[in-house]
């Protein structure tokens, strides 16, 4: 028989660009609306790179929250090269900061002040295992003679396995990791790494966007692969196993960044994200693992509860009405077309029994 609802612990998303000022206050209602928690990005202009940042941009998060919206923001720290190892501690001692985040310096948006020398952050690092705080990655090398496709790859064999040979304790999440070489580290890696796997990674390859023309809205770093690497993000996503977890990279960017000379990577997931993952996930029968990838795993790695609360996907005969553009103050903003009508609905978490019991 094949299911029309599915309802699941209310899913978390363990990597979120929420932007700032009107572009955060346009987008962030998509995400609090049906997420519980969000692992928040910290490449802001500046970026955010002491617990004083992280409490003052968490505070703006929450001042934008619509009424009834209930989200926490987990904030996190921009590595750098000189980051204060006190400061990280004092901030995740008060509850401020989840995580930090490895930025290879250039590897995407608003990364140019991250870490060029990765011997000069060990001892944030090593601090950093020692107060049990994970560490996010951005898994690419920026090293113009390598190859943007393999970038993921040679950054597993010459940095990521350098890091992990030196602070074998510290937690690692290799955040929207897309090539068959990530998948394969880690399902064969110990228990301190982890990795996310965005909704879009999920749905194209590199066909979609340069097929037929180039097409600005599927450009995002790290960039898609070929379709081998799709297949094997999928077969990890709908695996049920527990080292995979979603992480959108919602990534909004107006209309006239992305449609340019040289045009932002990202792409603005969050408004139909549910719906594509429960289309996902049934086209590869294995809706039972929905719940896994979105509401389970990444709080059992960030050692965090599940959420108790709950939210209803519902598959109807009419597709789910997303629209193509949204309005910001500053010009239109494109969401993501997955390039298929969407049949699962997902229903407004707060409408479903908040005190429903596993």
């Amino acid at each position: 028989m094949t299911a029309t609802e599915l309802t699941l612990r209310r899913p978390d998303d363990w990597h979120l660009h929420l932007r700032d000022g009107a572009m955060m206050r346009t987008v962030l209602p998509y995400s609090s609306g049906n997420f519980a928690r969000a692992i928040i990005m910290p490449n802001l202009v500046p970026p955010v790179v002491r617990g004083d940042d992280a409490r003052a941009y968490r505070d703006r998060i929450l001042a934008a929250l619509p009424p009834r919206h209930d989200f926490t923001p987990l904030m996190t720290l921009y590595l750098t090269e000189t980051t204060d190892a006190d400061d990280v501690a004092k901030a995740h001692e008060a509850g401020l900061v989840s995580a930090l985040k490895l930025y290879p310096a250039g590897a995407t948006t608003n990364s140019d002040s991250g870490v060029r020398d990765i011997d000069r952050i060990m001892p944030v690092l090593e601090r950093m295992a020692l107060l049990g705080i994970p560490l996010c990655v951005h898994g690419e090398v920026t090293d113009p003679a390598i190859d943007i496709f393999d970038r993921e790859a040679v950054f597993i064999e010459k940095v990521l396995r350098r890091i992990v040979d030196r602070v074998p304790e510290l937690r690692i999440i290799m955040e929207h990791i897309t090539t068959e070489e990530g998948v394969q580290y880690v399902w064969e890696g110990g228990p301190n790494i982890a990795a996310t796997i965005t909704t879009h990674h999920l749905i194209i390859n590199r066909n979609a966007m340069l097929v037929g023309g180039i097409r600005p809205h599927y450009y995002c770093l790290p960039v898609a692969k070929r379709e081998k690497h799709r297949l094997a993000l999928r077969r990890a996503a709908t695996s049920g196993n527990e080292k995979f977890f979603l992480g959108t990279d919602s990534a909004p960017h107006l209309d006239a960044r992305k449609e340019s000379a040289c045009g932002c990577a990202g792409m603005f997931t969050a408004p139909n994200t549910l719906s594509c993952l429960a289309h996902v996930f049934e086209e590869e029968a294995a809706l039972d693992h929905l719940e896994a990838f979105a509401s389970l795993n990444g709080p059992a790695f960030y050692r965090l509860p599940p959420n108790d609360t709950r939210i209803r996907l519902v598959k109807r005969e009419v597709p789910f009405d997303v629209p193509a553009k949204i309005a910001t103050d500053e010009g239109m903003l494109t969401v993501f077309d997955p390039g298929f009508p969407l049949y699962w609905h997902p229903e407004d978490a707060l409408s479903v029994d908040q005190g429903a019991k596993p």
